[in-house]
């Protein structure tokens, strides 16, 4: 039996547009495919015709226009956020003040500032809070995690890790053209970086210290279907070098659209050894990597294949990983286990990004705790 009584955690979700979007792509399936674990209880989106097309779409009884009315229902034991990031500060308030557990998308905040008010809010209402960065509960990245604690690298030297935005390009489809104005929080550092810099950093160990050049290369972009071009106002490259707390040396380059090369490159190199990840994206939250590796006399790299026990959930393309961190959150929900990134864990993220922003803006490095 579950918490409150409930052999299934009940779950709401804030942003449940019948037409696209981050819970009908990865959030609804992933649910579904736990069904032993959650199941879906209600729903809101911000128009009624959309709650009430979406209630009948995924087959939930109960879709609100309000989300106030979610977050109070006594059905509903955890509160999904899958909404764009300016609106998850409110949203996220609103559900830790109405005493649930909550699963917030990434970036927590727009900024840091939100971040660490939305983890202290969770702290003194002693909630369960935890953030969607999942690429932690990839499998591959579990899998490296383990390797590396095993010694397959030997001592960590260095890491190195360049990939492409695939959004932030020269063309945007209307419904995310949000993403390339800055102030909305959803940049490329945010989202594809941050992400993927989590995984580094729930293998390797956290930075210490960092140096960082940011800038805009594409002026502007095209909105796709029509002739409009409008400014980039975000930046398109982000080069970050740097320290990890082990003494390992950093470096990431992120740059937007897609590369005809390679668009993500992930590597480790030991004493020992030396691990790659490669995906055809780069967002490790949402495409199954493939791990390589090579140790003592060999003379290349191999490729690992993920062993069964690191897979909690069945594979589903890009929700996979958001299932991976759904069946995380349930053992933490039930048992009281720290499986899942939790919002102080998002705050450490965020002040890495925030370092990375004032490193490029100043031009001097910076130190983190």
């Amino acid at each position: 039996m579950g918490k409150m009584g409930a052999s299934r955690i009940r779950v709401g979700i804030i942003g449940a547009s019948p037409d696209r979007g981050w819970a009908t792509e990865a959030h609804i399936p992933a649910l579904k495919s736990l069904s032993n674990d959650f199941e879906i209880t209600a729903l809101s989106t911000s128009r009624r015709e959309s709650a009430d097309a979406a209630s009948r779409l995924f087959e939930v009884p109960v879709a609100f226009d309000n989300h106030r009315d979610l977050v109070n229902r006594a059905d509903v034991d955890v509160v999904a956020i899958t909404v764009k990031v300016p609106y998850h500060l409110e949203l996220a308030t609103a559900a830790l003040e109405a005493g649930k557990a909550v699963y917030c998308e990434w970036p927590l905040g727009n900024g840091l500032n939100e971040a660490e008010s939305l983890a202290a809010l969770a702290k003194k209402n002693g909630v369960l809070a935890v953030v969607g960065l999942q690429a932690r509960s990839a499998p591959s990245v579990a899998y490296v995690r383990d390797l590396i604690k095993q010694g397959y690298v030997g001592e960590v030297l260095s890491t190195s890790l360049i990939g492409s935005g695939m959004g932030w390009g020269p063309a945007v489809e209307p419904f995310n053209a949000y993403l390339n104005d800055k102030k909305n929080g959803a940049t490329m550092l945010s989202i594809p970086l941050g992400h993927t810099a989590d995984a580094l950093c729930y293998c390797l160990g956290e930075v210490q210290e960092l140096s960082a050049t940011m800038t805009t290369r594409r002026k502007s972009f095209t909105i796709v279907g029509t002739a409009e071009r409008k400014p980039m106002n975000t930046d398109d490259q982000v080069c970050v070098t740097g320290l990890l707390a082990g003494g390992a040396a950093l470096s990431i380059h992120y740059r937007g659209g897609l590369s005809r090369g390679t668009n993500l490159i992930w590597e480790i190199n030991g004493t020992e050894g030396d691990l790659q990840f490669t995906a055809v994206g780069g967002h490790a939250q949402m495409f199954e990597m493939t791990v390589r590796g090579g140790k003592g006399t060999q003379t290349g790299l191999e490729v690992l294949p993920v062993p069964d026990e690191y897979r909690w959930s069945p594979p589903q393309g890009i929700s996979t990983n958001v299932a991976q961190a759904y069946a995380r959150f349930a053992h933490d929900y039930r048992e009281g286990t720290n499986l899942c990134p939790t919002f102080d864990d998002a705050v450490t993220r965020h002040r890495m990004l925030n370092a990375i922003e004032t490193a490029a803006t100043t031009g001097q490095r910076q130190t983190l705790g």
